[in-house]
Order: structure tokens, then C-alpha cells, then sequence
């Protein structure tokens, strides 16, 4: 797995990957209008810390919306039904952004994700700008910060949206592993 994350930063991503969310509606959360960004936020709904990162997920989609950021909630527990997932988001409080449950992984792979919660933003050239953590909200598993003081997601944006590079284009997440497919198959 180190070795899909090595290549898959600064890497052309696949636009016309498409699966459904969890309303049945098709989408394309690799492709990327030009002079946009998307960010992917790769969540666990059994991960304590993809759901303390609930509200501030719905922050940062809320805020860079009107700037031309698009959000998706990709659930990585391919088991989970569309309608678990529509009322876990629901009950933390998402928004009104896509929520997919990646059953087979197709982005969790393309994109090199493998902790929840995770960040992965979406350069308008289709290329992974910045992965990582939103914020440094925990130091390490179980234990969090008094005070964030980076903010290296909304860092990330910044910089896409004014056309520059990410100043850390890839940042460690505290969370939890994404297991691989074949943990989920009993």
C-alpha cells in the first residue's frame, strides 16, 4: 500500500471514474471544473475521530463553497448501507454534499487514502493537490490539542484556488486505518 501512496500524489487521476451516492445519483468526484477544486473526505462511521471532524468538515464545504470547492463524504466500509450512511451523516450534521459509500475501494485506491478521517483535494488539472489531515486537532491517537494552530486543508485550498501549490502537499492523518477489501468479506 506505501507504494500506491508514493505514486499516487502529483499523479492525472481518472475523471471519468463514477459511482453512485447514496441517493442513487451518479457522480464524478474526481473531475474538476477548471479554475475549481473538489475535496474528498474519506470518513469511518465507526471512527470516534471521522466523527469529531463531522462539524468541521461541514465548515470548511460550507465556507469554500462560494469559492469553487466541491465536497463529497466518501464512506470506506464498503458494507454500509446508502441508508446507514445517509442517516449517519445526517445525525453528525453533514451538509448537503455527496455522500458515497466507495464499495470497491475505486477511490480509496486512486486517491491513496488510507486513514479516516482523511482529506484529498482535487486540483482543477485532476491531480491529488494536498492528502492529509484537516487539522492538527490530535497529536496522536486518543490524544487531542487544547489548540489547533495549522490548518493544513484549508492551507491546501488556499493555495489550489489561487493557483499555486500546496506548501505541504501531504500531511499525516491521525484516525483510523482504512482496511482493505478483503477484511470486509466474511
Amino acid at each position: 500500500m506505501g507504494r500506491l501512496v508514493l505514486l499516487a500524489l502529483g499523479m492525472t487521476l481518472n475523471p471519468s471514474l463514477h459511482l453512485r451516492d447514496v441517493e442513487g445519483i451518479e457522480r464524478y468526484p474526481l473531475k474538476v471544473d477548471k479554475g475549481h477544486a473538489e475535496a474528498l473526505f474519506f470518513i469511518a462511521e465507526d471512527c470516534p475521530i471521522s466523527n469529531y471532524y463531522s462539524q468541521e468538515i461541514r465548515r470548511i464545504c460550507d465556507a469554500y463553497r462560494a469559492r469553487g470547492v466541491g465536497c463529497s463524504l466518501v464512506y470506506v466500509d464498503p458494507t454500509l448501507s446508502d441508508a446507514a450512511a445517509a442517516k449517519h451523516a445526517q445525525e453528525y450534521g453533514h451538509g448537503a454534499y455527496p455522500k458515497i459509500v466507495d464499495r470497491n475501494h475505486a477511490l480509496v485506491e486512486a486517491t491513496g487514502a488510507t486513514i479516516t478521517p482523511e482529506a484529498v483535494v482535487i486540483a482543477p488539472n485532476e491531480t491529488i493537490a494536498y492528502r492529509g489531515r484537516i487539522d492538527d486537532s490530535y497529536v496522536s491517537l486518543g490524544k487531542k490539542r487544547r489548540v489547533v494552530t495549522e490548518f493544513d486543508l484549508r492551507d491546501a485550498l488556499d493555495a489550489v484556488l489561487t493557483g499555486k501549490p500546496a506548501s505541504r502537499a501531504e500531511v499525516q492523518a491521525v484516525g483510523c486505518y482504512i482496511s482493505p477489501l478483503s477484511a470486509y468479506q466474511h
